[in-house]
């Protein structure tokens, strides 16, 4: 956890070249990785160090509602993240995209490319079991126009050493980054999301559910230790009341339809976007807890 801080760090503490750093928001992160965002950008800033937050714009959308996150984009077309599917296109769509779409359009990586030479982009995968796994899927891929380094890898660094560096620094640790809609959360991690975010795992799932076929909800198939539905564990831990996961299942798909129904009829410069949706879908959370 926190293995990009701590490449950050250690990478300006050993006095190396850094010229910007990039944050891909597929705005669907957990609370605690927003939360952290401001408290390690007021220390890059403190360093010198030039930061920004990118995030993948469509720019096309037929007659559907706007939609801006992972989140919306899986409401809008009734899918599951593609990792759900055994694929990793929204880490593509949603993080590396964006991330490459700025610096195409960065003045220092435009003049190096002229030169014929290649941009140099650090990657944080440290040498744990998890981050090995992710580096193996990548070992190998090869751009004309970028040189990946891996740096925590390079100096042996795991987990603990990383969380070790971050204390050292003074700084909170962050949790493990991810989207809590992603197929590769634990239960555990699960347990600990907010009601509104369960609320609407519910209905990502029951928005979906017609058109799955081989795949169960959003961790795809069941284990020994858990469903394939992230909404079959939600009710079977008491999550949620069960009225209320049966109101969302019968209801706000059929809501969400008409919403985007209207909309299509709607000039694209005066169409409701996706999270205006979402946002009156949220104040149940809100009544409930008044």
């Amino acid at each position: 956890m926190g293995s990009a801080q701590t490449l950050i760090i250690e990478w300006v503490a050993r006095g190396l070249p850094l010229s910007v750093v990039l944050t891909a928001d597929t705005g669907t992160e957990r609370e605690e990785t927003y939360a952290y965002l401001p408290i390690f950008q007021k220390w890059m800033d403190d360093h010198g160090i030039e930061h920004h937050v990118v995030h993948y714009v469509p720019k096309r959308f037929k007659h559907w509602p706007p939609y801006f996150t992972l989140l919306e984009n899986c409401l809008t077309n009734a899918t599951l993240p593609s990792i759900s599917f055994g694929r990793h296109s929204c880490s593509f769509k949603w993080k590396i995209q964006p991330q490459d779409q700025w610096v195409a359009q960065w003045q220092p990586a435009q003049r190096a490319w002229a030169r014929g030479q290649r941009v140099v982009k650090l990657i944080g995968y440290d040498s744990s079991p998890a981050d090995t796994r992710r580096y193996a899927h990548r070992e190998g891929h090869v751009s004309p126009l970028y040189d990946y380094r891996y740096p925590l890898r390079e100096w042996g660094w795991d987990r603990e050493r990383c969380a070790s560096r971050i204390r050292a620094e003074g700084l909170p640790i962050p949790i493990k980054s991810a989207c809590w809609v992603c197929a590769a959360q634990k239960p555990h991690e699960l347990m600990t999301l907010p009601r509104w975010c369960l609320r609407l795992i519910v209905l990502l799932e029951a928005r979906a559910a017609p058109r799955l076929r081989n795949v169960e909800g959003l961790w795809r198939s069941s284990t020994k230790s858990r469903p394939g539905s992230m909404t079959l564990f939600i009710r079977a831990n008491a999550l949620l009341d069960p009225a209320e996961i049966d109101a969302i299942i019968a209801g706000a798909p059929v809501d969400l339809v008409d919403f985007q129904l209207v909309a299509a009829d709607i000039p694209i410069e005066r169409r409701p976007q996706m999270r205006e949706w979402i946002e009156r879908f949220n104040e149940g959370v809100d009544r409930l807890a008044a």
